[in-house]
């Protein structure tokens, strides 16, 4: 009997410490007491989707300091509750809150200068032929103000107009050029011999301690002889590993993928890979980088893997927002660098500035000049198209790779 009794009070002791614990546990997973009167907050809370902001973004001043600085979530518009946790000037913590809103401030993106031609008898819709887009909508209204006839030859004043869910409006007035087609002429005119890049010029001017020169290379190269290459002064090569054929296609390895990458490592080469996508969802995305790194599994791949994506004659139909293209490239990327690689997004430098905004990569920048005027981060740059090197006999692309790029 005396034996029951003390298991009875041991297991009540257990119980008791445990709701004893729980309690201490409850009480300090409670968020401190809410006070909003030692802080003010700055007069305009509307933040521009997609901006980058922080809780410290929003406070004006604070007696004390705040503790959880946490990201405020400006992915979806409309008003949001914010908390977060300060200590005061006695060193006790307090709860927060504040409430946002999360606002649309961007007018639509045009693609479109001051004319567009077209020969008469074209039949397109001439809205959905100029790339129009958002940065948060997937379906901006775009439309064209103006009478024209594609049948007719001549000028027509028009205006292209993009309207997004916010009302953001962007106008761009142009002229169309509907244009007869030349008659075609006998007489044969000499070729003129084209001007060509040679790439030991390109390393004279533009190799130094914290830059390598090489060139990207695909099928359109035909048959290198990578040992001249190297002897040239190429240190690496960018090689495609393949390409989709069209929207919703099938990934087609380049015809000179196996022959390139081999050859190229055989000869002391840096290799990185591009593949060509017209990706158009994240899970789309996703399963073309699975199947890049099935290709490239067996060799060394000391550079990055860049994702080429330039379909933007495709791009009204796929119902993207420009925000939803980034993050189509963005799942690619990650992916790759999941698997130990580096990751590159690929483009030009007008293409970069208007409509890759929104990733967090490395940028492989094509711009095809002597210096370029691209004024953000980028660690490698495409500087012609027509480079000339010693083992490829067709023009090639010339490549500058930066060690430490900063600027």
């Amino acid at each position: 009997m005396e034996e029951k009794k003390k298991k009875i009070i041991i297991l009540i002791i257990i119980i008791i410490l445990v709701l004893l614990v729980s309690g201490i546990i409850l009480i300090l997973s409670l968020p401190p007491k809410v006070d909003n009167t030692l802080f003010t907050l700055k007069k305009d809370l509307n933040i521009p989707v997609y901006c980058k902001q922080t809780v410290k973004d929003c406070i004006e001043s604070i007696d004390g300091k705040v503790i959880t600085n946490k990201k405020i979530n400006t992915e979806e518009l409309g008003k949001q509750e914010v908390s977060f946790i300060y200590e005061n000037l006695e060193g006790k913590k307090r709860t927060g809150t504040f409430t946002v809103k999360v606002v649309d401030v961007e007018e639509p993106l045009i693609w479109l200068s001051g004319s567009y031609s077209v020969q008469v008898g074209t039949e397109l819709d001439l809205a959905k032929a100029v790339l129009c887009a958002d940065n948060y909508d997937s379906n901006p209204i775009c439309k064209i103000e103006g009478e024209y006839d594609l049948n007719t030859a001549g000028t027509y004043p028009l205006t292209y107009v993009a309207t997004d869910s916010s009302k953001n409006e962007e106008r761009v007035d142009f002229n169309l050029y509907v244009y007869e087609p030349a008659p075609p002429t006998t007489e044969e005119e000499p070729a003129e011999e084209p001007v060509r890049t040679a790439f030991h010029e390109v390393v004279a001017n533009y190799k130094n301690e914290n830059t390598e020169i090489g060139i990207d290379v695909s099928k359109w190269q035909g048959e290198i002889d990578f040992k001249k290459v190297k002897q040239a002064g190429a240190s690496f090569v960018m090689i495609r590993v393949g390409a989709q054929q069209g929207v919703g296609g099938k990934y087609i390895l380049d015809d000179y993928f196996k022959q390139n990458i081999e050859n190229a490592l055989k000869n002391d080469l840096k290799v990185g890979i591009y593949f060509y996508s017209y990706a158009d969802s994240l899970k789309e995305a996703k399963k073309q980088a699975n199947w890049v790194l099935k290709q490239i599994k067996d060799y060394d791949i000391t550079l990055p893997i860049a994702f080429d994506w330039e379909c933007y004659n495709n791009f009204n139909e796929m119902e993207l927002s420009l925000f939803g293209l980034n993050e189509v490239a963005e799942t690619f990327l990650d992916r790759i660098e999941e698997k130990g690689y580096d990751g590159m997004l690929y483009g030009s430098k007008n293409y970069l500035n208007s409509i890759w905004k929104y990733h967090e990569y490395d940028v492989w920048l094509a711009h095809y000049t002597n210096e370029t005027d691209y004024d953000s981060e980028y660690v490698m740059w495409q500087l012609c198209q027509d480079g000339q090197i010693d083992g490829i006999n067709t023009p090639v692309d010339i490549n500058v790779l930066y060690k430490n790029k900063e600027d």
